[in-house]
């Protein structure tokens, strides 16, 4: 069964192709919040971290469309695939631990703040990463992503 091929002339398919990558990876994160938290929350239409990663399946996508426009073989595919790769690698390790290490001072922060110490300071974000779980089904979804818009 072979999958339909999408073709829309936009004057660059490549960026096409990359961000409904990254908007069906945004719009999976507000469902999949939804169907754990029964709550609504759009803003997970633009928030960083979480279930699947939107970068991953961002560059994915682009990657994939370049290698289909120009060929696997191609420097330009060898370019793409090697910055996706990178991206994957900063979300799930660098990334991940800022998150891990955001958690830590708002837990002294509000200690601080219980403790009555004075301190006011606001909440840093603690879900701007990804586990290696996120990244592989981000990048599973830009590959399907680009496969069906190709």
């Amino acid at each position: 069964m072979a999958l339909p091929h999408i073709q829309v002339n936009i004057g660059n398919h490549v960026l096409f192709v990359a961000f409904w990558g990254w908007f069906v990876a945004q719009l999976m994160k507000v469902l999949l919040t939804w169907a754990l938290t029964k709550k609504l929350d759009l803003s997970r239409l633009t928030g960083l971290g979480g279930m699947p990663s939107s970068h991953s399946s961002f560059l994915c996508a682009a990657s994939m469309t370049i290698g289909f426009q120009v060929g696997f073989g191609s420097a330009l595919f060898a370019l793409a695939t090697c910055v996706t790769l990178v991206v994957m690698t900063d979300a799930a390790g660098v990334r991940r631990h800022a998150g891990t290490h955001a958690a830590v001072l708002n837990r002294i922060i509000e200690d601080m703040i219980r403790d009555g110490k004075g301190l006011n300071e606001e909440r840093l974000k603690e879900l701007i990463g990804h586990t290696p779980l996120q990244v592989i089904a981000g990048a599973l979804l830009g590959i399907l992503v680009a496969t069906v818009l190709r």
